[in-house]
Order: structure tokens, then sequence, then C-alpha cells
């Protein structure tokens, strides 16, 4: 009930001083990545709604398990509320200093997953680390690859970040796949625990000098000038 009630919530339409009020001082919310295909976006409600809605249809098939958090174990309506919740704390715990850009990957105007590009100390540090998952029946269509590659260009070419770096299981054959194609290098081991037992995940580096730019013309980066502060960059 809960969650049909924040479904509800989300989906009424602000007023426009209200839309006027938020691009003032969340100028994130205009945030927006477009490639021929894909437009990745800072949701509002309604859209996160969606993309809960997403996420409660399965992320990966049911004897896998690609992430150290387990949320995708959990039932579909706690799953959706999961995503909607974790968009909101992160966006409300934002600061320069350790950040979280959540973004919704949409194609053709429909809602197929999540992306998240994350960082502490980025004024000194220039390091970046990136998130993702995709409906399960968006994949293996290319889209996991070209929102990760989006997402780097904004990184390495419009922040200014000089590494980006991901942590994936060694059996997690599809996002080590995306990671290598994109340029990732070995950077060692993580050893965690998940439901009692040792996981180990490869840490995968790319540097900006590995960095293969994409064609310009394939990306069109809106919103993001008065957002730059926010970032420290």
């Amino acid at each position: 009930m809960l969650f049909l009630a924040l479904l509800n919530v989300s989906r009424r339409t602000l007023p426009c001083h209200t839309c006027e009020v938020l691009n003032v001082y969340w100028p994130l919310a205009q945030l927006k990545l477009a490639t021929k295909r894909l437009e990745l976006r800072v949701p509002n409600d309604a859209e996160l709604s969606e993309l809960a809605q997403v996420a409660a249809n399965g992320v990966h098939e049911p004897c896998e398990q690609p992430f150290l958090t387990p949320w995708t174990d959990l039932p579909p309506g706690e799953r959706a509320l999961h995503v909607m919740q974790q968009h909101w704390s992160r966006r409300g715990a934002w600061s320069v200093e350790d950040w979280a850009l959540e973004l919704g990957v949409f194609r053709g105007g429909q809602a197929v997953g999540m992306v998240t590009l994350k960082a502490r100390n980025f004024s000194v540090l220039r390091e970046v680390k990136t998130e993702s998952w995709l409906g399960l029946e968006f994949h293996r269509q290319g889209i996991g690859t070209e929102a990760r590659t989006v997402l780097l260009s904004l990184a390495f070419e419009e922040l200014g970040a000089v590494t980006a770096l991901t942590e994936v299981f060694q059996d997690n054959v599809g996002s080590q796949g995306v990671s290598r194609g994109l340029g990732y290098r070995p950077d060692g081991i993580s050893r965690d625990v998940l439901a009692g037992r040792v996981v180990v995940s490869d840490r995968l580096r790319l540097d900006v000098s590995d960095w293969a730019t994409p064609d310009p013309t394939d990306l069109t980066v809106t919103g993001l000038a008065k957002a730059l502060p926010f970032f420290s960059a």
C-alpha cells in the first residue's frame, strides 16, 4: 500500500512556479545526455516510479547475483521502493565532497534502467566510480555499453576526471565484457562477504589516457553549465 501511495504522489504534476524554483536551486534536474538512441537524465518522481517498476519486473536471471548489496533479492514491491528511496537518499545527501549522480536511462521515452556516477573528494582526486542496472528485458542489446560510454564521456570530457573505477564480480561475464571493451584494465581484486560467503571482485581502472573519445556528434549534453559547481568541476 505504501508503494502504491508513493507512485500516486509521484505522478502528480508540479506547478510551474515549483519547477522554476527547483531549476534555480537544483539545476541537476535539467541535466540531460542524449545520443541517437538513448537519453540519460535525472528522473523526476513520475519517471522514477517508471524506473522502479522496471526494477520490480526483474533486473537479472534468478540464478545470478551481480550486486554486493543484494537489493534484487527483495520482493518486487520492495525492490521498486529500494530504487526510489536510494535515489531520494543520494539526492538529499549530495555535497561537493561526496556525490552520486543517478540518471535514468530511456530509449524512445521508455524507461530501461539506471546508471550512477559517483565520487568523493573529486576536486582533488578526479576519480569517479560507476554503477548500473538494466531491466532484464533490455539486456544484450548494447544499451549497457552505450549508457556507460555516455557516462564516461560526462566524467572525462565535461567534468575533468582523470580515472574511472569499477568493481565487478569475477563471474559477471556481461559487466566484465562491457568494462574491458571500453578499455578498463585490471587494478587488483576486492574480497567481500555476501550471504555469509566470500565473494571476489575484479577492480578495474580506466585512465583518461586510455579513453577512446566517441564521435562528438553522437552525444548532446544540456543543462550542465549551471550544475558544474555541484560537482566541484
